[in-house]
């Protein structure tokens, strides 16, 4: 059964620090296909992006280019966005999602530029800095999660083009 919190709590934080991987959803408040064809509903994973918890309430992460650009679309649209982590080892299963608001800022003008970018390793197709408002999170158990081993980030070269 799923526990709902009101701001991020100490073994949520040792979730989201541990995780390689985590998941986006954004929308448009209004729910309605954007232009060119988008959908309501965007989710992307993201992984190798440095996330940083500024507080209880607050975390940022860098976004790069590689997607649309349908999170900033939504985030200034003031649409609803959903982070969730999940625990991919074999004991302990586990989902955090995290719900709020998110607002994009640039690279130049933001104050957590400088502590993602010392974690950062991409060199370039840096876009923005994306900071979720959180108004509440949820932890589940996370048991439909597979037992997974992290080999290692993708490298450029590898970008798929089979399945576009």
């Amino acid at each position: 059964m799923a526990t709902r919190y009101t701001a991020l709590s100490p073994e949520q934080l040792d979730l989201i620090r541990e995780s390689r991987l985590f998941f986006v959803a954004s929308a448009h408040p209004d729910l309605e296909p954007g232009p060119e064809g988008q959908g309501p509903v965007n989710c992307s994973p993201k992984g190798n992006v440095p996330l940083a918890v500024i507080d209880e309430r607050t975390v940022a992460y860098l976004d790069y280019h590689g997607s649309g650009n349908e999170t900033a679309r939504h985030a200034d649209a003031e649409g609803p966005i959903t982070l969730m982590f999940m625990s991919m080892d074999a004991i302990d299963a586990a989902i955090v999602r995290l719900y709020g608001r998110a607002e994009t800022q640039s690279l130049e003008a933001s104050p957590y530029a400088e502590q993602l970018l010392k974690d950062c390793r991409l060199e370039k197709g840096l876009r923005q800095i994306v900071v979720v408002h959180i108004a509440s999170t949820q932890t589940s158990c996370g048991y439909g999660v597979p037992v997974c081993d992290y080999r290692n980030d993708r490298e450029a070269s590898q970008r798929g083009r089979r399945f576009k």
